[in-house]
């Protein structure tokens, strides 16, 4: 028997959990021969036009887990760190709090990495993205001096651990505050060449979305954009099976099922037209699953003035002349020694003037 497809009605906003408990059910009373697709369609939205939902900083050390344009989910691992061991036999001499501040010049060919100790009390204005310039003090101690024009990138805690080898001489270990076990790496302990001194750190996204991955000197910068979803459909939900009393009853059962769509209490099915266009819609073609398409929303418009934020033109302003949501690319017209060039560039990297 030929499966056909057919509409549940449900309380709005539990589609995709109805969903789920329904293909548990199934699995559970070992029915999978007599239902096939259950869809919840989406409209899948992904904003490019304004500033990153998130972003990262990741240093050379550090292993970037997605490629660019990749499509994540809140939770899944994007960035790691790796493992630290001891490149000696030693005692533990000293573990201090010490901040790690990360600038680099305006037109990003030069960077510079300080790794200061808290206790020299960090200035204020030391800050993501505050401007900075050669001579300024870092620290109110007035010991640490920035040695270059720039752009503060980042600042982050962090642990220095110093090991005193058996010949005197050291060894010293940046390590992230919650990747070492003070219980085991602490003042006075010996350690030996090879032993953990800090666990990998793996950072996971914080959203739905889409990485955009930029490489600079001395570092690259991972920046993801908000994936949006809307149900198309709510309150519905769209199943294929072979109608009979055990499938009417395994559905119908399920908790915040309504009822099937129906008339004069038949559940209706759906038009061999009808069901090609829904499976249009979520991108399925005769049955086989694909990804479904991402509208880019692009909060730009053609002639608009836009800043530059980023590559050898930053800071430039230039009028929008072409719009490429599916590249995710713009054409802006810039001023160059009097005289107009256009440059083609990524979403990323212009930004609105406010």
């Amino acid at each position: 028997m030929r499966k056909k497809w057919y509409i549940i009605q449900t309380y709005s906003g539990l589609e995709n959990s109805i969903k789920e408990a329904l293909e548990a059910k199934i699995n559970s009373f070992g029915v999978h021969h007599l239902f096939g697709k259950i869809l919840v369609p989406e409209d899948i939205k992904l904003d490019r036009g304004s500033s990153p939902a998130e972003r990262h900083i990741v240093l050379n050390n550090a292993q970037i887990l997605v490629k660019p344009n990749q499509d994540v989910k809140k939770g899944d691992p994007i960035i790691e760190d790796p493992e630290i061991h001891a490149k000696n036999d030693g005692i533990i001499k000293e573990i201090k709090n010490y901040r790690i501040i990360f600038i680099e010049t305006i037109d990003r060919k030069f960077t510079k990495t300080y790794y200061v100790p808290e206790s020299a009390k960090v200035e204020t204005g030391i800050r993501p993205g505050a401007r900075i310039r050669q001579g300024m003090p870092l620290t109110k101690h007035g010991e640490n001096f920035c040695e270059l024009d720039g752009r503060i990138v980042f600042t982050e805690k962090m642990k220095r651990i110093v090991v005193e080898r058996d010949n005197g001489d050291e060894d010293v270990y940046m390590v992230y505050p919650k990747t070492y076990d003070p219980k085991v790496i602490r003042k006075g302990a010996r350690i030996k060449r090879g032993e953990l001194i800090s666990e990998k750190r793996t950072i996971v996204s914080k959203i739905d979305g889409r990485v955009d991955i930029s490489e600079f000197p001395g570092r690259k910068e991972l920046k993801m954009y908000k994936i949006t979803k809307t149900r198309l459909y709510p309150g519905y939900i769209f199943i294929e099976m072979i109608m009979n009393d055990e499938t009417w009853n395994i559905v119908k059962n399920t908790p915040n099922v309504v009822n099937f769509v129906s008339v004069g209490g038949q559940p209706i099915e759906l038009k061999r037209k009808e069901i090609h266009a829904l499976l249009k819609l979520v991108g399925l073609e005769e049955y086989e699953e694909k990804p479904s398409k991402i509208k880019v929303e692009v909060n730009f418009e053609l002639n608009e003035i836009v800043r530059i934020n980023t590559g050898p033109f930053e800071d430039f302003t230039g009028k929008i002349t072409e719009i490429n949501p599916e590249r995710q690319e713009v054409k802006v017209v810039v001023s160059i020694f009097g005289r107009e060039t256009p440059v083609v560039l990524k979403l990323s990297e212009i930004e609105k003037i406010v």
